[in-house]
């Protein structure tokens, strides 16, 4: 019988490169089609990226920096919480640590590139 809940420590789970730096995944294999949960550690030399199919939230944790939404620049620091429509071309700058909620749970044939 499957459990009705997971639990993850996010500073335990193993980070793998992604275009905005290191990504601790959780909760992308379990029984879910709700979301995922990732603690990313964004590096300055992000890449811009979007997704066709996955909404994504994301909230700073640590650090201060700029978000870029579709070619404009916003600050960010400690609580600001980005809400990222599907289509929308995004990438993080400078040195910050973010929560990212991806909905549906991440996938990644769904992230795409200009260049």
């Amino acid at each position: 019988m499957s459990k009705n809940y997971a639990i993850a420590q996010l500073d335990e789970v193993d980070g793998v490169p992604c275009p905005c730096g290191t990504s601790r995944r959780a909760f992308g294999e379990v029984d879910n089609a709700v979301a995922s949960m990732h603690l990313v550690d964004i590096s300055q030399d992000s890449r811009a990226h979007y997704h066709k199919s996955m909404t994504e939230i994301y909230v700073v944790l640590e650090g201060e920096g700029e978000i870029e939404l579709d070619g404009e620049r916003f600050p960010v620091k400690p609580l600001t919480a980005i809400y990222l429509k599907p289509g929308c071309r995004h990438r993080a700058i400078g040195d910050l640590r973010i929560i990212n909620v991806p909905v549906p749970p991440f996938d990644p044939a769904d992230e795409w590139f200009d260049d």
